[in-house]
Formats: structure tokens, C-alpha cells, sequence
């Protein structure tokens, strides 16, 4: 009798909606040393990260929340959100159009 060991998804938590999911369906959004904040779809830069998730209406209610504001621990620019909501738009209609890969 063959056992197959189960893999492991690492999970982290969506500072939108407070909820664990795994890391794929999330994106990470890093702030180094100098302050620069960007988004990290390798999720490997080094800094202060916060996972958020594939939703673009979520990003909408994270900007007039300012949610990033607090969990970066600096004054994220609204042209930041711009292009997070952008990247995420963008990777939810891939996800669409070729399916979970």
C-alpha cells in the first residue's frame, strides 16, 4: 500500500477581508528600508509585506479605507492604489480567460 504525502498550501491572511486563503489567490505588497512601496508578485522582495486579495472592488473599499496606511505603517499614495487595482484587474481576468494555473 502506496501512501501519498499530502502537500502543504501555505495560507496568510487578506488584510481585506480579514480571512486566510491560500498564497496564490493573493497578491503581496512589499515596503522596503527607503520607504518605496510596490507590488510583489514574487512574492521574495525583502520589506514589510501585506497579502491582499484578487478582488478589484475590495482595493476600492481598501482606498477610501486607507487600509494600507496602517499595515505598511507609512502614507501609501492614492496613485499606488491606482496600480494595485490595475495588477489586480489585470491578474483576475487572466485568471478568467486561462483558468487556474
Amino acid at each position: 500500500m502506496i501512501f501519498l504525502k499530502k502537500r502543504r498550501i501555505p495560507m496568510r491572511k487578506d488584510l481585506l477581508t480579514n480571512t486566510m486563503q491560500p498564497k496564490k489567490e493573493l497578491v503581496r505588497v512589499v515596503i522596503d528600508k527607503e520607504k518605496n512601496i510596490s507590488v510583489d508578485p514574487t512574492g521574495k522582495k525583502p520589506g514589510r509585506g501585506a497579502y491582499v486579495s484578487l478582488d478589484p472592488e475590495k482595493i476600492s473599499d481598501a482606498k477610501e479605507k486607507k487600509v494600507l496606511d496602517r499595515s505598511l505603517g507609512t502614507k501609501v499614495p492614492d496613485t499606488f492604489y491606482d496600480e494595485l487595482y490595475s495588477y489586480v484587474d489585470h491578474q483576475k481576468a487572466r485568471k478568467e480567460l486561462f483558468g487556474d494555473k
